[in-house]
């Protein structure tokens, strides 16, 4: 599998300082990869140090597929989550992150309140209502028992 690393995703969280990549770099060669890279498809979305030094060094690495992201909003806030939970992020990087995560859920949530003010599709409406004729024609629901209060069972 080639492995795809989007720049935009590798520069969305701030970048190791050079002491900090020579210190992971010793603990790679050292160690070996322990911890899998995190791939969406063949996206990197975690690991992207890590995967250099091991590429530049021939080293082995594990990965590992989250499935659960839909959206690159996903995955922002995923990377948000992981780096926010490592004791090297500094104070200003947390205020940082925890800023684009309110960006990321206030918009979310502008999204769905305004889908959720848009009047409904023609026929929507219709197409839920067991009394319809597609539903009559499929049999999900006899309209004359509907009305007495008895549905058929199907």
């Amino acid at each position: 599998m080639d492995i795809i690393v989007n720049e935009e995703l590798k520069a969305y969280i701030d970048p190791l300082t050079s002491d900090e990549h020579d210190a992971l770099e010793r603990s790679l060669l050292a160690e070996g990869c322990r911890d899998a890279l995190v791939l969406w498809g063949n996206v990197l979305i975690d690991g992207h140090n890590r995967y250099g030094i091991c590429m530049k060094h021939g080293l082995p690495f594990n990965t590992v597929q989250n499935t659960r992201f839909r959206t690159m909003e996903d995955v922002h806030l995923w990377m948000i989550e992981q780096h926010l939970g490592r004791r090297s992020v500094s104070d200003f990087q947390r205020g940082v992150l925890a800023l684009r995560k309110k960006e990321i859920l206030q918009a979310r949530r502008q999204a769905q309140q305004a889908r959720a003010a848009r009047p409904p599709r023609p026929g929507a409406a219709q197409a839920r209502d067991p009394r319809c004729a597609p539903c009559r024609r499929a049999g999900a629901v006899a309209p004359r028992e509907r009305r007495r209060g008895r549905a058929r069972r199907i």
